[in-house]
């Protein structure tokens, strides 16, 4: 029997999203860095459910796939994690540190749906790598995306020492990383996972190139918004084209989306290229909401979509 678990881990987190009618770029004199002291009028707010492992498992939940998901929440993530748990995701490894307060991510985003973030990790800071020695035989894949780094390392460490195939997820925490840990990190990942901006940091960090990178990881996915996705594989590269959305109302989570599609593609045998397509066409529903987390998704709606964007149908 095919092994389909998926071990996620990441931030689990509150959202607080904000909106700009402007331009961030407009408003920032170049000149002016050393001195720099800015406020952007908000009339968009909303709070929702998020995090990183959070958004992602929700996502290959959704779309019927077993997500085992380990993080860390404070005292007001109870009815958090009990959510989580009624959706059927596996919370038996999310620690509660009662003393602290759940992370919180606030996320202004403007008009040309570019973001800045501040994130308070609370919780994750203190929380620990729980043992799962009894949960490896079930595990296809892991994901190790943006929470506090000790605990990022403690994941792809395990995972290394388990034999499990690992994607190094590190979005924002990767200017938290020197260039010896990015280094060490990848070298341990079957993938890594990034977003455009994130590729051009992480290719500083490691010296390489587009090529040169596959010496150290066998896959390299790079994530472009509306101009679609990059997959870096030892046989080639192959750009796809975005799978567009009917309407994008925030861009938030889509890259959580994307992750969730991609892994429950892999954990049901695709190849890495028709993964990626499901991931693009989970992307393109979440930003046509606000807030991360689908309350329900149509599979039917979300096969056809990919197959509208890329021309053929995705596996059964």
């Amino acid at each position: 029997m095919q092994k389909r678990r998926v071990l996620i881990t990441g931030s689990i987190a509150y959202d607080i999203l904000l909106g700009y009618e402007g331009s961030f770029a407009d408003a920032i004199d170049s000149k002016s860095l050393q001195s720099l002291s800015l406020s952007f009028f908000s009339p968009r707010y909303t709070r929702h459910h998020g995090g990183t492992a959070a958004n992602i498992a929700w996502n290959l939940r959704l779309l019927g796939g077993d997500p085992l998901l380990v993080g860390t929440v404070g005292s007001d993530g109870g009815t958090y994690k009990a959510l989580l748990a009624e959706r059927g995701i596996d919370v038996t490894f999310v620690e509660e540190q009662k003393q602290h307060v759940t992370a919180t991510a606030i996320i202004g985003t403007d008009q040309n749906e570019c973001q800045i973030t501040f994130f308070h990790p609370g919780a994750d800071a203190v929380g620990s790598w729980p043992e799962l020695s009894d949960e490896r035989d079930d595990v296809a894949y892991g994901i190790v995306s943006p929470r506090d780094t000790r605990q990022m390392t403690s994941g792809m460490l395990w995972c290394e020492q388990q034999k499990i195939p690992v994607f190094f997820d590190p979005g924002q925490q990767i200017i938290a990383f020197s260039d010896d840990e990015l280094l060490r990190l990848t070298k341990m990942s079957a993938g890594v996972i990034v977003n455009d901006y994130e590729w051009g940091l992480l290719k500083d960090a490691l010296k390489v190139n587009e090529e040169t990178i596959l010496g150290l990881t066998s896959l390299v996915i790079v994530t472009h918004g509306e101009k679609g996705v990059t997959l870096y594989e030892k046989k080639g590269f192959k750009a796809l084209p975005s799978c567009s959305p009917d309407q994008v109302v925030n861009p938030t989570g889509a890259g959580d989306a994307f992750r969730g599609g991609f892994l429950f593609g892999l954990s049901h045998g695709w190849d890495a290229e028709t993964a990626c397509k499901l991931g693009a066409a989970m992307g393109s529903k979440v930003v046509e909401q606000e807030g991360t987390l689908l309350d329900r998704l149509d599979r039917e709606e979300i096969w056809m979509r990919a197959e509208r964007a890329y021309g053929s149908p995705l596996p059964k």
